[in-house]
């Protein structure tokens, strides 16, 4: 007698409610037939052919559109039914291409972070626009997320800001560089623009704006060649004495601090969901392929070994999903949202990724270090999410710092 039971796409979660069904079964077969057709070719893309004009990515983010996931539509619902709608196509994306996946991502964050600033103007201004998040800075990498350096060497110093505005009158101006690592940056119609304030001579944190990418004096670096996530397009953005009117100004230096933690626990949890998606497609490949592949004279999936090392593949995906979306079930309905939490379920994801897609590949033995199976790029496109959206390692002591309880001292 057998007892196995063929899971829905979501594994072990509670039953979806009809409107949470139908978003997975539209975003799982956009990912069916749209996302994995394309991955190996883009893939094999160097990062300027990726984003010229005969690029699959623009047809691709037209038809991404039609989804109807834009910020802007996701508003008329509740915070809770909002983010899980979000997280269950968003998981389908990434099972499909996760790089692609962070593309249709970032594109909505100057809309996200406009929406969690409480600005409905800057929510429509950039409704439709391909947007992109600038935070980190060539000298200022994942401590750019530390704004108010409750993580900074006792004996150091965040040291000067590479990107820096100032107001004047009802116009921001802003100078300065944001790194090669802002996802969508070369290909981006707005920015949501995080960096130090200048004031009486002095710069500190901070200020956040969206800044249209067509104004006079911004300009973009090349995109950047990467081992993983590929699909995610990445680059530097310049600014000569952009000018900016006020009303873009989402929040200044009296709640930066607040606001830079707000973010980050939002996009902490998108990047975990994101990872739980790419080691589902990990696993769901070496779980097929086990029953395919025969040694030993029966299909590998009879041998003992292979069973274990598919049983904590399964459990990883299934915990990384549970803690991804717990986490964001609380910070959806609590006054203030746990940054630790989201932290967690970052770190949690993203490692679980890595270790699937490494464990997965170790199932298909040779065949997975070939570009004939889908593997070699599952890895590395797993080995990037360890470093995007913060550094685990940066992730953690921040983490940790948030678990000081000062009454207690």
């Amino acid at each position: 007698m057998s007892h196995y039971i063929n899971l829905p796409l979501s594994g072990l979660e509670e039953p979806l409610s009809d409107m949470e069904q139908t978003v997975q079964d539209i975003a799982h077969r956009f990912a069916v037939d749209v996302l994995r057709p394309a991955s190996a070719r883009i893939d094999g893309m160097s990062a300027g052919e990726f984003v010229a004009q005969d690029s699959p990515l623009w047809d691709i983010l037209r038809q991404a559109a039609g989804l109807g996931l834009s910020v802007k539509a996701m508003q008329e619902l509740e915070p809770l039914e909002r983010e899980r709608i979000l997280l269950i196509a968003a998981e389908e994306l990434a099972w499909g291409e996760g790089g692609l996946a962070g593309m249709v991502l970032v594109s909505q964050m100057p809309g996200l972070f406009s929406a969690l600033a409480g600005n409905t103007a800057m929510v429509d201004y950039c409704d439709g626009k391909l947007g992109c998040w600038g935070i980190t800075e060539p000298d200022h990498g994942s401590d750019s997320l530390d704004a108010d350096g409750s993580i900074a060497a006792a004996t150091g110093s965040y040291g000067r800001p590479n990107c820096v505005a100032r107001i004047e009158g009802d116009r921001i101006i802003v100078n300065g560089q944001k790194s090669a690592w802002v996802s969508g940056a070369t290909v981006a119609q707005v920015c949501a623009l995080y960096c130090h304030l200048e004031e009486n001579g002095k710069t500190h944190p901070g200020v956040s704006l969206i800044v249209p990418l067509d104004a006079p004096g911004v300009s973009k670096g090349k995109p950047l060649e990467k081992i993983g996530l590929r699909g995610l397009n990445q680059g530097e953005i310049y600014f000569d004495n952009v000018e900016v009117p006020l009303s873009h100004l989402l929040v200044g230096p009296e709640g930066y601090a607040e606001f830079v933690h707000d973010t980050l626990a939002e996009a902490n949890i998108h990047v975990a969901n994101m990872a739980v998606g790419l080691a589902r497609a990990a696993f769901e490949h070496a779980h097929t392929y086990a029953h395919e592949r025969r040694q030993g004279g029966q299909a590998i999936i009879r041998h003992q070994s292979v069973q274990y090392r598919l049983f904590h593949m399964y459990r990883k995906v299934e915990a990384a999903r549970a803690l991804a979306r717990r986490v964001a079930t609380y910070n959806a309905t609590a006054p203030t949202p746990a940054l630790q939490g989201s932290i967690a379920a970052k770190v949690t994801a993203t490692q679980t990724a890595f270790e699937v897609a490494s464990d997965a590949l170790q199932i298909f033995g040779g065949n997975g270090l070939t570009r004939e199976y889908p593997m070699e790029k599952l890895l590395r496109d797993a080995r990037a999410m360890l470093i995007a959206d913060g550094c685990n390692e940066v992730l953690a002591l921040k983490g940790g710092s948030l678990l000081v309880n000062p009454d207690w001292l």
